[in-house]
């Protein structure tokens, strides 16, 4: 499939433009670890938006020529080490700060202000008894759910999601409700 979707400009609608947007500006490890390679430019420190990190290899590559050419012999070692040893944890850092990085991305894309969150969102559970009440009635419902099984709860709270709203039928719900209108049976002429 091509890549010319991230291009698209949406006019700020949708989630497709958003995911466009992500695409866009996320950064991927592959690119962070190739430009590691010119560690002492600094360019995987630019390209994952640290840019006291790039300044710092530019100094130390700097200080190293410098000392290089102008002080005694051996006093360039020092930056040059430095430069190495710091290149050496970044190989280690690049991982976790592409992570986090694309993270932080995400949260301020989808939690600018105005957003509100979802309908029914009850947030982290204040208590182990709740956890535990909710994963209960889940089960249970899930239970009434299995093909064969009368199912914990009544007949009426089968079609009943955790928080007691109606829930729309499973794939396999509709697909057993459209057989059963294709052949022309229904559940009152069952019953009777």
């Amino acid at each position: 499939m091509s890549k010319a979707w991230k291009e698209l400009d949406l006019e700020g609608g949708g989630l497709q433009s958003v995911n466009a947007r992500l695409a866009r500006e996320m950064r991927t490890r592959p690119t962070a670890y190739a430009a590691w390679a010119l560690f002492p430019l600094g360019l995987h420190r630019f390209y994952l938006r640290d840019p006291l990190g790039a300044a710092g290899f530019l100094l130390l590559s700097v200080a190293t020529l410098v000392l290089a050419f102008l002080a005694p012999t051996g006093w360039w070692l020092a930056p040059m080490v430095a430069g190495l040893l710091w290149a050496g944890v970044d190989l280690w850092w690049i991982d976790r700060r592409v992570t986090d990085y694309n993270k932080e991305l995400r949260k301020q894309v989808f939690l600018r202000k105005g957003n509100k969150p979802p309908q029914d969102y009850r947030g982290r559970y204040t208590s182990d008894d709740d956890a535990q009440r909710e994963l209960t009635e889940y089960q249970q419902i899930k239970e009434s759910e299995k093909p064969g099984q009368s199912g914990i709860a009544g007949s009426n709270d089968r079609n009943r999601d955790v928080g007691g709203k109606r829930r729309m039928p499973s794939f396999n719900e509709q697909e057993a409700m459209l057989r059963q209108m294709r052949s022309g049976k229904n559940d009152d002429t069952e019953n009777d």
